[in-house]
């Protein structure tokens, strides 16, 4: 009977989640959870959700047989929630998958996947050169910048402060216009 309450409060047009559109994951994931666990049905996207046991002549057969039929149904109606707030190109995607579970983890999977290889990309942004202060060490990963260089020996290296023998490729000049009024250091 909770759960038919709750039911009607949702189908309410006035509390209509976002579709999923493959922008808000984190915010519809989080919607649509809460609304899953109100109807109490998010259990079934447990990932330590154990199987049923298979039926036993020593055990309650009908008890069992009744928790595989709420199981299922809850399945179905998990299924049918996380479908139907997808976006219809997206649930074109999603629809031939067989549980709520493995919709879930794919979409995880994904989204997830997008935001950490975003992030991955703003970290590994590189600046065209950086002073190393207390060293007269310049180091540029851009050759255009260097007014002259040439290859080294291979297997050179240079002794530095901190006792680490880094091997040298090449060997470069650069010019550098620095503005006079700009402190550095």
């Amino acid at each position: 009977m909770d759960a038919e309450k709750n039911m009607a409060s949702f189908l309410n047009p006035n509390v209509q989640l976002d579709r999923f559109d493959g922008t808000n994951f984190t915010h519809w994931k989080g919607k649509l959870f809460f609304l899953l666990t109100v109807l109490k049905i998010a259990y079934v996207l447990d990932p330590n959700l154990q199987p049923l046991p298979e039926p036993d002549k020593n055990k309650d057969t009908d008890t069992l047989e009744a928790e595989s039929k709420k199981r299922s149904k809850d399945e179905v109606m998990c299924q049918g929630h996380i479908l139907n707030t997808l976006s219809d190109s997206l649930c074109d995607l999603y629809n031939t998958m067989k549980s709520p579970k493995e919709i879930w983890n794919a979409l995880e999977y994904k989204y997830k996947a997008e935001k950490e290889e975003l992030n991955m990309a703003a970290a590994t942004k590189s600046f065209d050169w950086w002073l190393d202060s207390g060293a007269t060490i310049h180091v540029c990963n851009d050759k255009s910048l260097f007014f002259a260089y040439e290859e080294e020996n291979v297997g050179e290296v240079v002794l530095m402060g901190n006792h680490v023998l880094p091997r040298f490729l090449e060997k470069g000049v650069s010019i550098f216009n620095l503005p006079l009024e700009r402190n550095y250091f």
